[in-house]
């Protein structure tokens, strides 16, 4: 099975997701959104798809690495072609960045399952069929009866407790909003949700402050007393040396690097210098669902948990996969915002959830994605 082309549809549909000036989303009006589905053509018709943003997947970077580095190719060689085109990044000038190269790797995987017949998660060896969810709150606001205030995060996470979420992890105010990042309001926040729900949900905080140091332990000590399961990114993860002692100076697990450029190399060297408690890596910053299955198993050879950041249909195939991870990321959530609801773009949800708060894996092959086709070419744009 030879690939035969590459495609990228662009299209748009509705949403009311809005991001602000430092790329945190926040609820708003409905608006026009662009998407991109990748979708890699073989010769004997069988077809694998990707979503991805219409910047990454321009015709400039399918014109220039994918197409050249895939077409011809064996479509279940998914290891060469990945490897070829992650050394074609270095000459890019950051132009080829990690989430084409992953949206071109999911799109393998998915056309690798579409062509099987099975889910993607049972190729890579499907440790599970189910696994929990935890609520990941969106960042906060100023919007009244929002995010706006300590007491907002505790009712909206008693509100997601009665959903089904067996855990919730916070993401507190970040800059543009005023007076943001400050350490004490963040503990406010997550010493409100920990009285709102009681002691028996797990609870996480990501911190994604670039905090100094003493901010972090401050929060990290804090924490430890309200029983929280980790604290996530709290400083710049350029300094993995401060993460480490972070990691020394705490009780509560520390985890990362979520943003840290260099795929699952970086992760070993975090790894080898000991600065962060449980590993994380997820599709869209690990340059894909190959790379991202080889840092769990890295973690998983050192024994640690490999928790697996965002959503999405590739991401869970790895949290299902792997051994050493215990939650599925199922957000971003806010009170304004349902979650549930499916976008346009879908039939269906990749990760509907249970009232007891799991996540099942698709029985659809491939990825399982349930994609409107009709839909995306009734908005398909130039």
């Amino acid at each position: 099975m030879k690939i035969l082309d590459i495609t990228v549809t662009k299209f748009t549909y509705k949403t009311r997701k809005h991001q602000d000036s430092h790329g945190h989303s926040h609820p708003g009006p409905a608006k026009d959104a662009t998407q991109a589905l990748l979708t890699v053509k073989t010769d004997d018709g069988h077809e694998g798809y990707a979503f991805q943003s219409p910047d990454a997947l321009r015709p400039a970077i399918v014109d220039k690495y994918l197409r050249p580095a895939c077409v011809g190719e064996d479509a279940f060689a998914r290891e060469r072609i990945w490897h070829e085109l992650e050394r074609s990044q270095r000459g890019s000038g950051g132009h080829f960045a990690d989430r084409s190269l992953g949206a071109l790797d999911q799109a393998l995987w998915d056309l690798a399952g579409r062509a099987l017949n099975l889910p993607v998660y049972k190729l890579l060896g499907a440790y599970r069929d189910k696994i929990r969810a935890y609520g990941s709150i969106m960042c906060g606001d100023e919007m009244e009866g929002g995010l706006a205030t300590p007491e907002d995060y505790g009712r909206f996470a008693k509100a997601l407790v009665n959903r089904g979420y067996k855990a919730i992890k916070l993401h507190t105010w970040m800059p543009p909003i005023p007076g943001a990042p400050d350490p004490v309001r963040d503990v406010e926040a997550c010493a409100a949700v920990r009285d709102a729900v009681g002691p028996d949900i797990a609870l996480m905080l990501d911190g994604y402050h670039w905090y100094s140091r003493t901010d972090a332990l401050y929060i990290g000590k804090a924490l430890e007393k309200l029983d929280f399961a980790w604290i996530e990114e709290p400083m710049n993860e350029a300094s993995p040396s401060s993460y480490a002692w972070l990691s020394k100076n705490l009780d509560i697990p520390v985890l990362g690097p979520e943003s840290a450029p260099g795929k699952y190399w970086t992760r070993a060297e975090w790894v080898r210098a000991e600065a962060s408690d449980i590993l994380r890596a997820g599709v869209l910053n690990s340059g894909g669902l190959t790379p991202l299955v080889k840092t769990a198993h890295l973690a998983e050879a050192h024994g640690l948990n490999c928790e697996i950041h965002g959503n999405g249909a590739a991401n869970l195939a790895a949290c299902l996969a792997i051994p050493n991870c215990d939650w599925y990321e199922r957000g971003l959530l806010h009170p304004f915002l349902d979650y549930d609801d499916v976008p346009d773009y879908l039939n269906s949800l990749a990760d509907p959830m249970d009232s007891d708060g799991y996540v099942h894996g698709s029985a659809l092959p491939g990825l399982g994605e349930d994609i409107n086709f009709d839909y995306i070419a009734a908005h398909t744009v130039p």
